[in-house]
């Protein structure tokens, strides 16, 4: 079963476009959350990180990734295709 997976954003955030294209070249379905669309959204991310974090930060199965640069870091060490194919083999 895939992962779910749940990105927060923001408006002009070059590191969110890089996130999302790569979960995009994955074909990995993803639920963003623009925090311009509901400012809200800051609140609920910092919660589930902590308050201050930056842009973006990435949830798979609930689980905290972090940002940009680690989600490539994962890709590069050949654990992000499990992660999103709901294996939790990446640790």
């Amino acid at each position: 079963m895939p992962a779910a997976i749940e990105i927060f954003t923001r408006p002009g955030c070059g590191y969110c476009s890089a996130a999302k294209s790569l979960l995009n070249r994955k074909k990995a379905a993803f639920t963003e959350y623009d925090v311009s669309v509901d400012p809200s959204y800051r609140q609920q991310m910092d919660q589930r990180t902590h308050p201050g974090s930056t842009y973006p930060q990435i949830f798979i199965d609930g689980r905290h990734i972090g940002g940009c640069d680690d989600l490539y870091a994962l890709d590069r060490e050949h654990k992000l295709d499990a992660l999103l194919a709901g294996e939790t083999a990446a640790s």
